[in-house]
């Protein structure tokens, strides 16, 4: 039962309502992909771990947005551990499945021993979208509070969308019968509701840290109190039961909410999936000129460039590139304008 278990819900997010409270929700689970973004960087531990959050946070946020194209976290700040970035991109077609990767760069001689969100310092957490060409896109910052990025993505819905959402995680490296070494499995609940009534504008803040909005002050009376019920009942969910894949999503759901008459949707399949090419590399050197060129190109005449999020490895010749390139991609000469 658990290696099919295993077979149908790893790399899966299953959208679930609750009726009985009106809360909804997903279920999360990342087994391959989260493998194949952390297997291609040597991170240390809690870089590692802030990357598996950001890319589970990802997971669960992205199909909430009815996206065209791209829905992105950005964490930035000025501590050890600069930048946590992952990227959700959109089933290209009904049936497909969404694709995910995830990226970190930090400073490895100023890492210690204090929490993993902690070593981030001062900064903000991000939610940009993207729905593509002839779309403006759309960007919400709310600053680093809460103690971890889930509590943070919680404040920004609070805050940015008076959303009240909540998230319980889990994540690390587990070994498995069958398996050669050990791999990293994630997984988590969302929970979000819609409030009753919005907010006032010009109100002198939340209950939060740094006067940052929560959901106790967005609902009231009733609604509050299925939030309260629904999120106390998902505090006795154990880390293995997020994870699995000894429990599936549907048992789980069962397990936690049965007296909120739980119901299921389609899940959607989730794999990993880089934006990266060529094309896209020139496209962002084409502002740059010949001189500029010039000062990137190596001693051996090429121009280098490496994806931060899958690894993979370009290289140009330079008179290609730039605004004042004199050979296409294929080495053919570009005619100067009016010759």
């Amino acid at each position: 039962m658990t290696k099919i278990n295993q077979i149908a819900w790893d790399d899966t997010v299953l959208p679930f309502q609750l009726d009985r409270s009106g809360v909804r929700g997903r279920v999360a689970r990342l087994d391959g992909v989260l493998e194949h973004i952390l297997s291609r960087h040597d991170y240390p531990a809690p870089v590692a771990a802030l990357v598996a959050e950001v890319a589970l946070l990802t997971a669960l946020i992205g199909p909430s947005i009815k996206l065209r194209w791209k829905l992105s976290i950005q964490v930035r700040g000025k501590g050890a551990i600069r930048t946590i970035a992952a990227d959700w991109y959109a089933p290209a077609e009904d049936g497909a499945p969404a694709r995910v990767r995830a990226w970190a760069s930090f400073d490895a001689d100023r890492l210690d021993d204090r929490p993993a969100f902690d070593q981030i310092g001062e900064g903000y957490f991000a939610i940009l979208i993207d729905q593509g060409a002839g779309n403006l896109p759309y960007q919400g910052i709310t600053p680093l509070a809460g103690g971890s990025l889930s509590a943070c993505a919680g404040t920004y819905f609070a805050q940015s969308e008076q959303l009240p959402s909540s998230f319980t995680l889990s994540y690390g490296q587990s070994w498995m019968a069958g398996d050669a070494a050990e791999r990293w499995r994630a997984g988590g609940v969302m929970l979000q509701t819609l409030p009753a009534q919005p907010m006032g504008a010009g109100g002198e803040g939340g209950t939060g840290e740094g006067g940052l909005i929560e959901a106790a002050d967005i609902l009231q009376g009733a609604e509050s109190e299925d939030w309260n019920r629904a999120n106390h009942l998902l505090s006795t969910v154990e880390p293995i039961e997020l994870i699995g894949p000894s429990v599936a999503p549907t048992d789980l759901l069962i397990r936690l909410f049965h007296e909120e008459t739980p119901r299921v949707f389609d899940p959607q399949r989730v794999e990993f999936g880089c934006s990266c090419t060529a094309d896209r590399v020139r496209g962002t050197l084409s502002i740059y000129s010949a001189k500029d060129i010039g000062h990137m190109t190596t001693e051996d005449g090429r121009v280098t460039a490496d994806c931060q999020f899958c690894g993979a490895h370009y290289e140009f010749d330079p008179a290609s590139l730039g605004f004042e390139a004199t050979v296409d991609p294929e080495g053919n000469p570009i005619e100067a304008p009016g010759a």
